[in-house]
């Protein structure tokens, strides 16, 4: 091989710890945008209703905790439910090894056939990693899972929790050092700045374009602090 087509090779993400890593990084820019956008929403909201920087700071807060724990406890159930079907799959997918053997073998042949391979070399190279590990030539052909490498439901948690703390931190930040008069001059400013930044690092995480991603992102959490603000201003004026 040559030595571009190596470094080729080597820059290339093609293995599943890579495209986990990658999958975890986009949740936790996902998780600290859904802070952002939840928290500068509900601060533009109460400071549409009173000018009281302790309401409005109240409110963001709690709603900031609210958020945080149940991002935890959906990203816990998510992921908990997930690993115990990745964890029955293995277990049947084992039992069918000691029961049926032959045609396990069979099955990982016509995988491999799927693939492009002749009947031939896809039986050959079935028998040859079936003879090294069969339990671990299946998982990964059939299931792509790695045992030991499962999600933990906890981890994912404190991951997605620290995440929307992080991103929901911004408007609060923004509200404290603000005056009455600067206030959602500031929030608004400091949101559109975090909302870029959140924007270009999930199309980077994901390989999409990254203008386009950052638009989206920045229009939809415009619209959600613009939305709320005048819903605030609507029931704090009394006119309902």
């Amino acid at each position: 091989m040559k030595k571009t087509d190596q470094s080729h090779a080597q820059a290339e993400p093609h293995s599943n710890n890579n495209a986990a890593k990658l999958n975890k990084l986009r949740a936790s820019v996902l998780g600290a945008n859904d802070g952002i956008v939840s928290v500068a929403g509900i601060v533009a909201g109460v400071a549409g209703a009173t000018n009281s920087k302790a309401i409005i700071l109240t409110a963001g807060i709690a709603g900031l905790v609210a958020g945080a724990l149940s991002m935890a406890a959906g990203e816990y159930v998510s992921v908990s439910s997930q690993r115990d079907t990745e964890k029955a799959l293995l277990a049947k997918e084992r039992l069918e090894l000691e029961q049926y053997p032959e045609e396990e073998l069979e099955e990982l042949t016509a995988i491999y056939q799927s693939k492009g391979l002749k009947r031939e070399s896809a039986e050959l190279i079935a028998k040859e990693l079936t003879e090294h590990d069969a339990y671990a030539a299946h998982i990964d052909a059939e299931l792509n899972i790695d045992p030991n490498d499962l999600n933990n439901p906890w981890h994912a948690a404190i991951a997605s929790s620290l995440a929307f703390l992080a991103g929901a931190a911004i408007p609060l930040l923004a509200i404290i050092v603000s005056t009455n008069e600067t206030r959602l001059y500031v929030v608004f400013v400091s949101v559109i700045i975090a909302l870029i930044i959140t924007g270009i690092l999930s199309a980077k995480a994901g390989g999409a374009n990254k203008v386009v991603a950052t638009i989206r992102v920045v229009i939809g959490g415009s619209l959600a602090m613009i939305v709320t603000y005048f819903i605030g201003k609507f029931f704090g004026s009394g006119s309902f």
